[in-house]
């Protein structure tokens, strides 16, 4: 091994190790928000991140410990994480552009398992590379410190097993670290383009103290410098939504990449969708078009016109869209909203005038139900999203858990965002988990969208109720809305589709319906490329 002044001793080793556990971790956690816009943040994201990460990880191994075997020179270690750097800064830069190029190409090309096949496609081209020079890492620095330990202590040392468990210590503790501080610090503070460039910056730091204490000139040196600083030029403010420039807002919580945008008409709020509207806000206060018309059915099918008061409490408030619609119309009624996302929760104050007396907790659905002992008249569960629905918010347990927090006469609606035709669709399931526990559900499908609204009670008179209820409202406008909905409401008779809290094979099921609706968004433009081929379809486009 060559003699370099800074590895007398093995601290810088192992400080090396340190870093390079952090920024595997870090650049693991960056890459399911770069996803996220584009494939959801579903555990099926995430399998496919830790699974590419881990073939990285391994090939770095095999390769790292043959290389420091055959030439155990550490200069060339250090010129992999200069490389290594360069390339997790520029991911900010052009990583989003590489993923929906690979995105558009795939979407013509393949018929089934397009979410796996695209997110394994942009996860392989986007991180595999650095990940596999940082994977070099270990073997190397274990050659490393054995050759150190050998030089002080002659040819034979008895340390081989502390060394390798002081560097593996080493590399655990900078994982934790660049597990916690991406997730709870720098993601939320700063973004995720920030962060990529912080951690390629940590490794750029690592590499140039050594070849500056060895006295040694490398030409990656200057040039990956130059390249870092133009990586945080162009890409310490990378916008996720490229393809739209006139946002309101643009940020990174915890658990969201969230947008607001709007117009004269409206505030829209998108989370982790490339395109999609999670909630809307109606400036002219009225009613908005959407699913959360057809939900408010779910009050009169509780007696909202015959009662003084009702309790209402909303799992996944969103900004209030639902809530705002109730308050607008039904002057009597307490609102409770549960959001998992306290961000969410202040864009509605900002953006959506959800007011102050509308109390919005922080916490797990699931997780307040059992820590609450209320009863309301109305439960509305709106927390799924896309393919990223919470297993535990879609069981017998949860639905069971919804019931004992329900009034005698009270009633659950559920919104459902991936309606299908096929036969053992999500929806399908959600539905027969609820009609297993709910004796009357009743359905109706929201015009324009594949959201599908589902009423469930314990009362056999909801329906009736609900009529009742239509012909003493005065509001003209929302009368004539709910008569629409009566028309729609079909009665649903569970089948075997039974989701539990230990079997809810939520994301599998849900890609199904994401592969249909992309045949039917773009069978059109694959019949063109089948015949035409690549110059055809530009040339229609």
């Amino acid at each position: 091994m060559k003699e370099r002044k800074i590895l007398k001793n093995k601290l810088y080793l192992y400080l090396t190790e340190f870093f390079a556990g952090m920024s595997v971790m870090a650049v693991e956690l960056g890459a399911s928000r770069l996803l996220a816009p584009y494939f959801s943040s579903s555990q099926i994201v995430w399998t496919i991140i830790i699974g590419t990460i881990m073939i990285a990880m391994a090939l770095g191994n095999v390769y790292g410990g043959r290389s420091a075997d055959k030439d155990p020179d550490p200069d060339k270690l250090y010129g992999r994480i200069i490389i290594a750097a360069v390339w997790i800064a520029l991911i900010p830069v052009i990583g989003k552009y590489i993923i929906i190029g690979i995105a558009a190409a795939l979407i013509f090309t393949v018929s089934n398992n397009f979410l796996i096949i695209a997110a394994f496609a942009a996860c392989m081209v986007v991180f595999v590379f650095p990940l596999f020079l940082l994977g070099t890492v270990t073997p190397s620095l274990v050659k490393y410190c054995l050759l150190v330990s050998s030089q002080k202590e002659g040819e034979h040392t008895a340390e081989e097993g502390r060394t390798v468990g002081n560097l593996n210590a080493f590399n655990t503790v900078g994982s934790i670290i660049g597990t916690f501080v991406p997730t709870f610090i720098s993601i939320p503070a700063v973004g995720t383009a920030i962060t990529f460039l912080i951690f390629a910056g940590i490794l750029l730091v690592l590499a140039i103290v050594y070849f500056v204490t060895s006295g040694v000139f490398v030409k990656k040196l200057p040039v990956g410098a130059a390249l870092f600083l133009l990586a945080c030029i162009f890409g310490h403010d990378s916008s996720f939504a490229f393809w739209q420039n006139d946002l309101s807002y643009e940020g990174e919580s915890v658990y969201n990449y969230l947008q607001v945008y709007e117009n004269e008409r409206q505030v829209v709020l998108s989370t982790n969708v490339l395109f999609g509207v999670q909630s809307v806000y109606r400036k002219e206060k009225e009613l908005t078009g959407m699913y959360y018309d057809y939900a408010m059915a779910a009050a009169y099918m509780t007696g909202v016109t015959d009662k003084d008061h009702l309790d209402v409490l909303i799992l996944g408030m969103g900004t209030g869209t639902y809530a705002t619609q109730c308050r607008r119309y039904f002057g009597n009624m307490s609102i409770t909203g549960v959001e998992i996302d306290e961000k969410i929760t202040a864009l509605a104050r900002k953006y959506f005038e959800l007011p102050e007396e509308v109390p919005v907790i922080t916490y797990d659905g699931r997780a307040y139900l059992n820590a609450d002992d209320g009863k309301y008249d109305l439960i509305m569960v709106d927390a799924y999203q896309d393919i990223t629905i919470p297993f535990q918010m879609s069981s017998v347990e949860f639905f069971t858990l919804v019931t004992d927090h329900l009034k005698d006469d009270g009633v659950m609606v559920v919104n459902m965002n991936m309606r299908s035709s096929e036969s053992g669709n999500i929806t399908e399931y959600l539905s027969d988990t609820i009609a297993s526990v709910f004796p009357v559900v009743v359905t109706a499908d929201v015009y324009g969208s594949t959201n599908r609204e589902l009423f469930a009670s314990q009362n056999p008179q909801m329906t009736e109720t609900f009529a009742t209820g239509i012909e003493k409202e005065e509001a003209s406008d929302l009368r004539r809305m709910m008569e629409y909905v009566q028309d729609l409401l079909v009665a649903y008779d569970g089948g075997g589709h039974i989701m539990t809290d230990d079997q809810a094979p939520v994301e599998l099921l849900g890609m199904r319906v994401i592969d249909g609706l992309i045949a039917n968004e773009v069978g059109f433009y694959r019949e063109v490329y089948d015949e035409k081929g690549l110059e055809g379809l530009l040339e229609y486009l």
